[in-house]
């Protein structure tokens, strides 16, 4: 069977496509569809709203961290049992990490998949010029299938009408929607970008006035009906084998970002994982051999997570005890001895790490990034490559120069870039997320070392 599979793009940033993305998805959740959502690029954030709306786990798609051969793998897998799938790029379709070709960008996944495009376009401040900025856009890669236009932040009726004659001289380039502006549908933003799904979950209509948004000024029936497709054979139930591991996994509004990929490789590899909060938990879960502490917002929990003495004082126990610890980004700062907020106040928290993490009001480090182990670690032996990205407005003070760094780092113009990949007996910390998808042993690596606890790779 083929199902509907469309490239939601935008012009730029900033132009509305993740409103856009996630109005249609609600949109065809509510006709009863399954859709799967597909975000383009290493971002956590905008999967956790598709999920939000779906009801389904968004999978990052990324021309840099992944060949061409691992996304198409993702995506095919996960259009599964579905019955549209809805990709949604990043920055503007041809932005990616080069001036002179497709790398990295939302029309080059778009190529490596053949997923038809629909291109959203701020219509704000602009009358017949947005014909323009369509033409150019349709003329810019010929290989490229965009199949329609999506305007958004339509002023009138009449700048409706306008943009509507204005686009009559572009042939065979139909408008799917004329979007009004509408207060208090997009999603507000902080540090780090959007407001998680996790924080905005409270507002129950939000998906609804979505869905109406997009069914009362976009031809959904026309937009479905789209050329091309993509086969959405049913799911053959994966033989997975019997977890004989239990992993802790951090779960709440402080800690969720995580790769899909990520934990269903851990699954594969035998794994159970057992979510637990750091913010409300009094203990860890009961006969864990592993613990996975990944990235979010700590730095806006500071209080409840350093008042909860118990947990903290089992994490910081499990840890130097010898058993595996994976910590990333908002994990890593948790793991040290404090984190300073953006008031400055200070707060205590695991201390493994005896650092600091400092907020700042301006972002510290973005950019893709690929790590090499110089050592056997939690994520495998030495001479492990794993691809992922770093973003964050917190750096480390207080280091002891005496701490173990087992990451040589690189970023995406294989340029060295600092020391990183902080251990502790089985414990590793470090700012980068990585996608395990980029190199799948990393995940069957950290469960063996899991089931081994106290026999390998202890430091």
């Amino acid at each position: 069977m083929r199902i509907p599979a469309l490239c939601i793009a935008g012009t730029h940033s900033g132009c509305g496509k993740t409103t856009v993305s996630l109005g249609i998805m609600s949109a065809l959740v509510r006709r009863g569809l399954r859709v799967q959502a597909f975000k383009v690029g290493p971002d956590f954030i905008d999967p956790g709203h598709h999920r939000r709306i779906t009801g389904r786990d968004s999978h990052n798609l990324d021309g840099w961290i992944m060949d061409r051969r691992q996304n198409d793998e993702i995506f095919s897998r996960s259009i599964r049992n579905a019955d549209a799938a809805i990709v949604e790029g990043v920055m503007g379709l041809f932005d990616g990490f080069a001036g002179d070709d497709e790398s990295g960008s939302t029309a080059q996944m778009a190529n490596w998949l053949d997923l038809p495009v629909i291109l959203v376009i701020d219509a704000r401040s602009m009358a017949r010029s947005a014909a323009a900025v369509a033409l150019g856009f349709l003329s810019f890669d010929r290989n490229l299938s965009i199949q329609g236009v999506i305007f958004n932040r339509v002023g009138s009726k009449g700048h409706a009408q306008i943009l509507s004659d204005a686009m009559v001289s572009i042939n065979n380039l139909p408008v799917f929607g004329y979007l009004p502006r509408e207060k208090g549908l997009e999603m507000p933003s902080r540090h780090l970008g959007l407001v998680t799904d996790e924080d905005l979950r409270a507002k129950d209509d939000h998906a609804e006035r979505l869905a109406h948004w997009i069914e009362s000024n976009l031809d959904l029936k026309g937009f479905l009906a789209i050329p091309g497709g993509k086969s959405g054979e049913p799911e053959t139930p994966a033989l997975l084998p019997k977890p004989d591991i239990r992993i802790g996994i951090a779960r709440d509004e402080a800690f969720c970002f995580y790769y899909p990929e990520n934990l269903r490789l851990l699954r594969e590899a035998g794994a159970e994982l057992i979510p637990f909060s750091p913010l409300r938990s009094r203990h860890l879960p009961q006969g864990i051999e592993g613990l996975i502490l990944g990235g979010g917002y700590p730095e806006l929990h500071c209080r409840a997570l350093s008042e909860n003495h118990d947990l903290l004082n089992a994490i910081r126990e499990f840890g130097m005890s010898g058993r595996p610890v994976y910590a990333e980004c908002g994990g890593f700062m948790f793991l040290m001895k404090e984190i300073q907020d953006l008031n400055g106040q200070t707060f205590p928290m695991v201390g493994i790490f005896p650092m600091r993490a400092k907020m700042e009001h301006r972002l510290k480090v973005l950019g893709y990034r690929e790590i090499t182990t110089l050592k056997e670690s939690v994520l495998g032996p030495k001479g492990t490559r794993v691809r992922g990205h770093e973003f964050h407005y917190s750096h480390m003070q207080n280091i002891e120069p005496d701490l173990k760094c087992i990451y040589c780092m690189t970023d995406r113009k294989a340029v060295a870039h600092g020391k990183e990949g902080l251990t502790r007996k089985n414990v590793l910390g470090s700012y980068v997320h990585l996608h395990w998808g980029s190199n799948p042993e990393v995940a069957g690596n950290f469960v063996y070392c899991c089931r081994n606890t106290g026999k390998a790779h202890t430091a």
